[in-house]
């Protein structure tokens, strides 16, 4: 019985799995991830225009983040990557800072704002990260960033790749919610 919840507690929390690092990233794959990336921010409002204030305040699994949440930590999560990839390009192997995303995730601004904010800045976000990452040549594409938690390098392909599985976990989380709770989908 705990195995079988275990299970479905890790299904809720990943349910598109989790991140699985592609050791040979093809162009095409590569396109595909960017094309991710760029439709999030439609994605991602598309989903959660219609929602209801205690809709946005659901939280998408038993001790999870709510709607709202997680539509602010998207926001909080990209940014810190557009500026992970521009401190990339700009410096040799920089080590770059973390962040508290739980903590970030219960600060007022978090818990409380109007989706609508971070939609906005998502949407203008994604704009000037897709105009850099259609702009990397293939060298700065294995240019790299250490993160100080584990002292791995992490390659500015690899990073497209886990921020194009981010948007589509983060959406699951939205999407598979509304489907489970029976809101009428949009």
């Amino acid at each position: 019985m705990l195995g079988e919840y275990n299970m479905i507690t890790e299904q809720l929390k990943y349910p598109i799995g989790k991140y699985q690092k592609v050791e040979k990233v093809t162009p095409e794959l590569l396109t595909e991830q960017i094309a991710i990336i760029a439709s999030f921010p439609e994605r991602l409002a598309h989903e959660v225009q219609k929602l209801s204030k205690e809709q946005l305040d659901t939280p998408y699994r038993s001790g999870g983040w709510t709607v709202r949440q997680v539509v602010h930590h998207c926001a909080d999560s990209h940014m810190n990557s557009f500026i992970r990839f521009k401190l990339t390009l700009t410096e040799d192997k920089p080590t770059i800072k973390p962040y508290e995303q739980g903590l970030w995730a219960e600060l007022a601004d978090s818990k409380t704002s109007d989706v609508e904010e971070s939609l906005i800045l998502l949407k203008a976000l994604h704009r000037r990260w897709i105009k850099l990452l259609h702009a990397l040549s293939p060298s700065d594409l294995e240019r790299v960033f250490v993160h100080p938690e584990n002292g791995k390098e992490v390659s500015l392909r690899e990073n497209i790749g886990i921020y194009a599985w981010h948007c589509n976990h983060h959406l699951a989380h939205i999407i598979n919610l509304k489907r489970d709770m029976k809101w009428q989908y949009m």
